[in-house]
This record gives structure tokens, C-alpha cells and sequence, in this order.
């Protein structure tokens, strides 16, 4: 298990900057959250808890248990059994409790939607800075003398940055090709 008493700083370089950059994501995320935003996320994670659970359970227990107890003593209640009241209070709750966990889910979205955007950023920096790398070791191995001189047309087509918009073009046309063989009967 990783010690958590060690700081951004006593990593290398360039993992304390990634991790900073994350930091900074996240903590920009929160920092635009509206108050209710605040507010709904605090609510949502706190009922989401093992003691809110077990408070639920024994406020049933008990509204059922005085309700059948009045009921038996003073031939009256507020809440007699079949229980409506709290049926209908439990359904209400039920309403509120998904709206939350929707506001909640959204919210996470969008912070989730920045950091697979920064991901696709970072994935098309790192495959062109790859195809930089290809390039300069083809080069070097042309104009040393000690290398063998070969044609490589992997590494040729490797050297080269994919493009973007092509590839998706080509992972859509692809993609339609497979689901019309999958719909096409033999």
C-alpha cells in the first residue's frame, strides 16, 4: 500500500507536474460548483452512507412499531398499518434520493468529460512526439556510417503523425462495415 505521507514533491519531475495538473483539474471542478451544487453533492454523499442506512432502518422500525403500539393501546394512530403515510413519505424519498444521485452523476460527468478530453489531448501530443522520435532514429541511422542503411517502411509510415480526423473517419467506416456484416443474415 503506498504511503500517503509522501508528498508531490519527493516524486520525479514530471510525475509531481501531472499530478499537480490533475490536482488543478479537480479542485478548478469544485471551485465552479454553484453552492446547491455543493450542497446536493454533500447530500447525496452523505446518504450514500452505512449510517444513513441504518438510520433509515430504525426510523421505519420505530414509526411501525409506535404506530402498531398506539394503535393496540389507544385504538388510534397516526400511521395505522398498511402504514401510508409511510409508504408515501418512502416513495417521496425515493423520488429525491434518484434526483440527487442524477445531480450528482452529472456534475461527475463533466469532470469526467475534461479529463478524457485532456486524456485525447495528451494521446495525440504523445503519438506525434512519438513519430518525432521514429524520425530522428531514421535519420540517425542514414547518416551514421557505423548503421546499416535499410529501407524500413513501417518505420517510414511511423514517422509520419496520424491525423486526427482520418482516423476517426476510418474508425466510423469500420464500425459500419462491422454492424452491417453482423445485420447482413448468411
Amino acid at each position: 500500500m503506498p504511503d500517503p505521507t509522501k508528498s508531490a514533491q519527493e516524486l520525479p519531475s514530471h510525475l509531481a507536474n501531472s499530478v499537480q495538473s490533475i490536482a488543478e483539474l479537480h479542485a478548478e471542478h469544485h471551485k465552479s460548483a454553484t453552492r446547491i451544487e455543493r450542497c446536493i453533492a454533500w447530500l447525496t454523499a452523505n446518504f450514500g452512507t452505512p449510517g444513513f442506512i441504518i438510520a433509515l432502518y430504525l426510523a421505519t422500525v420505530i414509526w411501525m412499531i409506535s404506530n402498531v403500539a398506539a394503535q393496540s393501546v389507544y385504538s388510534w394512530s397516526v400511521d395505522p398499518p398498511p402504514f401510508s403515510w409511510l409508504s408515501t413519505l418512502s416513495s417521496l424519498l425515493s423520488v429525491y434520493m434518484v434526483v440527487l444521485v442524477l445531480a450528482t452523476q452529472r456534475r461527475d460527468d463533466q469532470l469526467a468529460e475534461q479529463r478524457e478530453q485532456l486524456t485525447l489531448q495528451l494521446a495525440i501530443l504523445n503519438e506525434q512526439k512519438i513519430a518525432k522520435v521514429i524520425r530522428l532514429f531514421e535519420e540517425y541511422r542514414r547518416d551514421n556510417p557505423h548503421v546499416p542503411d535499410r529501407h524500413d517502411p513501417e518505420a517510414e509510415s511511423m514517422a509520419n503523425p496520424s491525423d486526427p480526423g482520418t482516423v476517426l473517419t476510418a474508425l466510423a467506416v469500420t464500425h459500419a462495415q462491422i454492424q452491417d456484416e453482423m445485420l447482413t443474415p448468411d
